[in-house]
């Protein structure tokens, strides 16, 4: 039995050895044989010479660099296409993801009774108050909107067995947003709670700006519903333009007023344009997605590995 863990990488040269140390002794301890599957996102710094040391240094440790950082997305797809294992997890190289949690992971799976073990972190303990409130409200909204089932507080941490992760390849989108991915395909999931635990070193490479993008590319990937809201605004403003001018309609033929305000009528006028412009965003949204996928351009390129039979565009 192999155990293929994925680690993406971006720019972790603080944490990398520590990372390997603590899942290297717990790995130590569990009776399964295992790969260390190390995905170099285009660092900029000292984080592939320190993989190419660690593959020097201890054989269960594979790495593939990518010519340039596509994201993390990329990175963990590069690593289900090219895992080798029976059971394949996917980790953070900053600890956020506790080694120590795999091998009851492992238990779980071996029972049968699930395809998956997925962690949650129960708590947003050390974040800002308003980042942990708009992920709060995200998670509300995409599982009201779309058919993915992403449980609040669901970290990319988790161990699958092997064809749960064949049908995650199958999905092969440029557009990819893996937590709604997990919740699509289905299969038996078991969501492990954990409290939150800070980074082992370096910093956070996702802002609130990328992770407010990375929520909007995940509800326009997996639901209809913006367009539904364009649609049902469009409607209503009809119905608001003909009660409006009904309204003139029977005052001038009432009352004989003149029609005034010049000011409201301009207010009016830019709402409406506004509206508008919204709407063809939204759409916009989604014709840019759609003409991406059209391209079929690869996921990722690889440009060094010490992997063999390593896919290296895809």
């Amino acid at each position: 039995m192999l155990m293929s863990l994925i680690i993406p990488c971006y720019n972790e040269q603080e944490s990398i050895r520590m990372f390997h140390k603590e899942t290297t002794e717990v790995m130590g301890k569990m009776d399964c044989s295992y790969e260390l599957l190390f995905i170099d996102d285009g660092s900029k710094d000292q984080t592939l010479s320190i993989l190419k040391e660690l593959a020097l240094q201890d054989a269960h440790v594979t790495y593939l660099s990518f010519s340039r950082n596509f994201g993390k997305e990329a990175a963990m797809y590069a690593g289900f296409c090219n895992a080798s294992g029976d059971y394949v997890a996917v980790m953070d190289a900053d600890l956020q993801d506790p080694p120590a949690l795999l091998p009851q992971m492992l238990k779980l799976l071996q029972y049968g009774e699930y395809d998956s073990v997925a962690a949650r972190r129960d708590s947003r303990e050390g974040e800002p108050p308003v980042r942990s409130w708009f992920a709060k409200k995200f998670y509300q909204v995409i599982n009201r909107i779309s058919d993915a089932d992403i449980v609040d507080g669901a970290r990319d941490f988790r161990l699958m067995k092997r064809e749960m992760v064949e049908a995650i390849v199958s999905m092969g989108e440029c557009n990819r947003f893996s937590k709604g991915i997990f919740g699509w395909i289905g299969f038996r999931t078991y969501w492990m709670s954990y409290g939150n635990i800070a980074r082992a070193a370096g910093q956070s490479k996702w802002n609130f700006w990328k992770l407010f993008q990375y929520g909007v590319g995940g509800i326009i990937n997996f639901s209809n519903a913006p367009l539904s809201i364009a649609s049902w605004f469009g409607m209503f403003m009809t119905f608001c333009s003909f009660v409006s001018l009904l309204f003139i309609v029977l005052r001038k033929v009432l009352f004989g007023n003149s029609v005034d305000g010049w000011a409201s009528t301009i207010c009016v006028i830019i709402l409406i344009g506004g509206i508008q412009l919204f709407c063809l965003g939204i759409m916009g949204q989604y014709i840019a997605k759609t003409y991406m996928e059209t391209k079929h351009r690869p996921h990722y390129i690889i440009s060094e590995a010490n992997k063999a039979d390593v896919e290296k565009i895809r």
